[in-house]
């Protein structure tokens, strides 16, 4: 499987990507890293990251944002699975291989879990999604996104996915909300939301959820996020029943 990061490099944040390749190499499951560097200075990756062969790295020289970023760096994975991250998160320890494990034994297209919360003090609170535990059927995550302005459905980053359907449903070409899109691989295939935390989701000042400005996009993202996930839905079911009637 594969972990794909997009990454600036701020110093503010080199130590959070550096917390975030540590919880990789704590899996037990083999696993691989794409780097999508955001137009910054490759010299500036920090030292284990550079090291270690399992961590890949696609330099774009002028920044492009998160969204277009993670979807170059998307180009290049190469393995049957793979999962977004952030550059200041973290995977829990059992993250990969719990999850892979019930892809691979029930054959579904993706599978998910709860978040926690990582506090600046180091304490977490579990984040659980409105979606039930459980299996469910392809486009019926959505249903449980009422209205834009509601909690997405499930995380975006806890998601683990066979990579033909994540590249059918990748980031969206927004400057913020640019996950909630990929939401739309619940679309696409059955999957799974198991009742356990596999991402640490950590809450600091340098969020983009922490910035004045992000209040000013956010309710446009939503509806445009939620607007293509509720029309994907219906175009596809509606093929299923020309297809079937």
């Amino acid at each position: 499987m594969t972990v794909v990061i997009a990454t600036r490099l701020h110093d503010d944040r080199l130590d959070y990507l550096t917390a975030m390749h540590a919880s990789l190499t704590r899996q037990s499951v083999p696993w691989e890293a794409v780097i999508a560097i955001d137009g910054a200075d490759p010299a500036r990756l920090p030292a284990p990251l550079a090291a270690d062969p399992r961590v890949r790295t696609v330099v774009i020289r002028q920044p492009v944002g998160a969204a277009c970023a993670r979807n170059l760096a998307l180009n290049t994975v190469r393995t049957e699975f793979c999962n977004w991250a952030d550059d200041d998160d973290e995977f829990e320890d059992h993250a990969m291989a719990t999850r892979l494990h019930a892809l691979q034994w029930t054959g579904v297209g993706w599978c998910a879990g709860y978040s926690q919360d990582l506090h600046p003090d180091g304490s977490t609170s579990l984040w659980t999604s409105p979606t039930p535990p459980g299996r469910h059927e392809a486009g019926d995550v959505w249903t449980y996104w009422k209205q834009p302005s509601d909690t997405i459905p499930v995380g975006p980053t806890t998601i683990l996915a066979r990579t033909d359907l994540v590249r059918a449903a990748p980031m969206g070409g927004l400057v913020q909300g640019e996950d909630y899109m990929a939401l739309g691989v619940t679309n696409l295939a059955p999957g799974i939301l198991l009742p356990i935390p596999v991402y640490r989701y950590r809450k600091h000042p340098g969020q983009m959820t922490k910035q004045a400005t992000y209040d000013q996009l956010e309710a446009a993202s939503r509806e445009h996020a939620w607007n293509y996930g509720h029309s994907l839905r219906a175009a596809l079911r509606s093929k299923e029943a020309h297809t079937h009637g």
